[in-house]
């Protein structure tokens, strides 16, 4: 009996039309699929513009809705001209503002839109969880840094000339140590570890006893903010 691969069912996407170029580009996200904007190549959805941080935003699928997250950019992240303080639902027609350049939400995705996220490699899919993972500082002294998660387990601590831990942050808010984070059953797992500061996952706090990472969760370790990407 032959089994009929399931692929995740395309529910949004994701319009851009670069001003200088008029190139119109289009990002197609299926169920489950995490999208990070900003304007290094490594993103999901790269805007080159000088308005845009270097990582910008991150688009999150979460209990059956695409979330949108500013990621502490510089200029700030408006959806229908309103500022974001926080992580906000995103509704078919909304307009995403990276400060200048525009972009648009459609929950309308048609069989041609999706043949051609394909064949342009704009479609984007859910991770495959295979455990391995990265940390990207998205705010902070150390912006833009990709720190592979290379060990099963990893603390974070504020970078001193005795630091032994695997990923030192030169932020003066961050304690030595302040947190860390374990691979359990192929899941991340983050605790706090006293910290002065606390450690925020999508601005709600974690405790010694942890809380399981998805991929584009966003952490604070003091005043420094890292985007969560699995493999």
């Amino acid at each position: 009996m032959s089994t009929i691969e399931q692929h995740p069912v395309s529910l949004a996407k994701i319009t851009w039309t670069d001003p200088r170029t008029k190139e119109t580009q289009e990002f197609v996200l299926t169920e489950g699929a995490t999208a990070s904007i900003g304007r290094m190549e490594n993103n999901d959805i790269c805007i080159p513009e000088q308005h845009v941080s270097r990582q910008h935003a991150v688009i999150n699928y979460r209990d059956g809705i695409f979330m949108i997250t500013d990621l502490g950019s510089a200029n700030g992240t408006f959806v229908n001209d309103r500022q974001l303080d926080g992580p906000f639902p995103l509704a078919s027609g909304d307009e995403i503002r990276l400060y200048v350049p525009v972009l648009h939400f459609s929950a309308t995705v048609t069989e041609e839109d999706e043949r051609f996220a394909q064949e342009h490699g704009t479609l984007i899919t859910p991770t495959n969880g295979t455990g391995k993972g990265k940390l990207i500082i998205t705010t902070g002294p150390q912006e833009g840094q990709i720190i592979p998660l290379l060990l099963n387990k990893v603390t974070v601590g504020r970078a001193t000339s005795k630091a032994s831990w695997e990923v030192a942050l030169q932020d003066p808010a961050v304690s030595r140590p302040h947190a860390q984070l374990e691979l359990i059953d192929n899941v991340w797992v983050i605790r706090d570890m006293g910290s002065a500061n606390g450690t925020l996952v999508n601005n709600s706090p974690v405790s010694e006893k942890g809380r399981h990472l998805r991929d584009g969760d966003l952490i604070a370790f003091g005043g420094t903010l890292v985007l969560f990407r699995e493999a």
